[in-house]
């Protein structure tokens, strides 16, 4: 079946819509699939699966929303479904018995008449959990496929009998410096920077309360071993993780934390990423960065740290495949036009205006390790000063937006994971240019044509009301498609 035919189809009143849920849980010890369905559906011999009935107990309206956050702050998209449970025949599905939490559970749309094979996924993520809803309905409650991400870089801890025993193992990726290492091996001197293989120690050289001491490195450990003993605090400058190869900009190093940390189990795999997207984003976003952790940092959170010193966040599309996406003007990709005969009447009104940014202040190159300038070795007082503070930082401001809007010149600073002036003074401008006008976002019902947009996606949106009529620049943040009317609610910002 051609995209065509579908739209055509999801347009048709004549269409018997039929959503089929294939929901993991494990019952009684096995981990089982379980087939649910609006309507009453059985696949034929010839299908995948074959001989299978879709029992007709679900209830999916808006199954599932996509939402860009505007305030960088990446999280994770929620949804639910209902369950028919009359007389208590499900009980069971919310007793011990039934552990739902953390499987996958996927949804596709199609005609009843239709082989199971032209149905097309509308959902894939996960059951966060099960509840009931009343006596006679349960609700699963869904998430998007981030929730796998949702867990520790990793647990491993340095053992042994030394006081750091309890310590996690360190993890670094990208370059960072003037990081403090964890000690491995006191009577060897021995300190680690990263948990697995590294690209090794910047300049060969450790420092000793700043100054440079000889040492020996094992990056494929991710150690170094001094050659005598320190007089004050340890610290390195280093490039961090390389299974699989070096990488320091974003989207190489989500993609690394993303399919090699965590929990085994819950990593993803290139089928779980848009790799179009990915390689896009990384064209347009070569910016070095670094991150280290000490801590029990969660993969989810790392990622964010690193999308967010770009004003971007991971999301998951409504067919499970990670995506990056950069809130920005104009979006991207060739913009959809949308007019209003895509629009339900009277449903296009305004949903909120972004606050006037007549300043923004970025800090950048970040120093791991702050030392107080007076326990310092015999060094420039320039560098001093260097390692004394946290970060190195720029400020971009717009006089006229501070003068017409009566604003603080001196803005709150924004943290970053960049490493250069150059590149935290352009993320900077371009924060500027994006906010220092007002931006409003709009909302509609749509027509089943929409339901190909997608999140970050640049449109023209044309209207006779709120000043469309010659057409609005924009970018979708929010999909919510109700599969039961074909139609789909648009949010967008202009």
């Amino acid at each position: 079946m051609t995209d065509a035919q579908f739209l055509a189809w999801l347009q048709s009143s004549a269409a018997y819509r039929c959503v089929l849920i294939e929901a993991a849980a494990r019952v009684d010890g096995v981990e089982t699939m379980i087939y649910m369905a609006t309507r009453s559906y059985t696949t034929s011999p010839a299908d995948s699966p074959a001989n299978t009935q879709y029992l007709p107990i679900a209830t999916v309206g808006t199954l599932f929303t996509e939402r860009l956050s505007l305030d960088g702050d990446g999280a994770l998209s929620t949804g639910d479904l209902e369950v028919d449970n009359t007389a208590g025949v499900r009980d069971a599905w919310a007793g011990a018995g039934y552990v739902w939490k953390n499987r996958e559970i996927k949804a596709y749309i199609g005609d009843i008449r239709w082989p199971r094979s032209d149905f097309r996924m509308i959902f894939n993520g996960i059951v966060a959990d099960i509840a009931p809803s009343g006596r006679s309905r349960l609700l699963l409650k869904l998430r998007d496929k981030l929730q796998r991400l949702n867990t520790a870089i990793t647990e491993v801890k340095l053992g042994g009998e030394t006081e750091q025993k309890d310590s996690l193992l360190p993890f670094a990726i990208g370059q960072v410096s003037n990081i403090t290492p964890l000690p491995i091996n006191p009577a060897t001197l021995t300190y680690g920077y990263h948990c697995a293989s590294a690209e090794g120690v910047i300049a060969n050289e450790a420092r000793d309360n700043g100054a440079p001491v000889a040492m020996t490195s094992n990056p494929a450990a991710g150690t170094v071993t001094l050659e005598s003993t320190p007089a004050g605090a340890v610290t390195l400058s280093v490039k961090g993780d390389n299974t699989g190869g070096y990488c320091d900009t974003a989207a190489t190093m989500c993609r690394r934390l993303a399919t090699r940390y965590g929990k085994p189990a819950d990593r993803f795999t290139d089928a779980d990423l848009d790799l179009v997207n990915l390689a896009t984003f990384d064209a347009a976003h070569p910016q070095p960065m670094g991150l280290y952790s000490t801590d029990r940092l969660n993969v989810l959170a790392a990622c964010q740290m690193l999308l967010g010193s770009l004003g971007a966040q991971l999301v998951m599309s409504r067919l499970g495949l990670m995506r990056l996406i950069q809130v920005a003007l104009p979006g991207t990709g060739t913009p959809f036009a949308i007019r209003p005969e895509h629009m339900v009447d009277g449903t296009l009104q305004p949903t909120g205006r972004t606050d006037v940014v007549g300043a923004v202040k970025v800090g950048f190159a970040k120093n791991w390790t702050v030392q107080d300038a007076g326990t310092l070795a015999n060094l420039p007082e320039v560098h001093k000063a260097l390692f004394a503070d946290e970060w190195l930082t720029t400020t971009k401001t717009d006089a006229v937006t501070l003068a017409t809007y009566r604003l603080n010149a001196e803005p709150v600073q924004i943290d970053t994971m960049l490493l250069t002036r150059a590149d935290a003074d352009a993320e900077a401008q371009r924060r500027l240019d994006l906010w220092k006008v007002p931006r409003t976002t709009y909302e509609f019902d749509g027509v089943p044509e929409l339901l190909q947009l997608e999140l970050g996606q640049a449109v023209t949106v044309y209207s006779p009301r709120f000043g469309m009529a010659a057409g609005v620049s924009g970018i979708v943040i929010s999909l919510a498609p109700d599969w039961n009317t074909g139609r789909v609610k648009v949010g967008f910002l202009v």
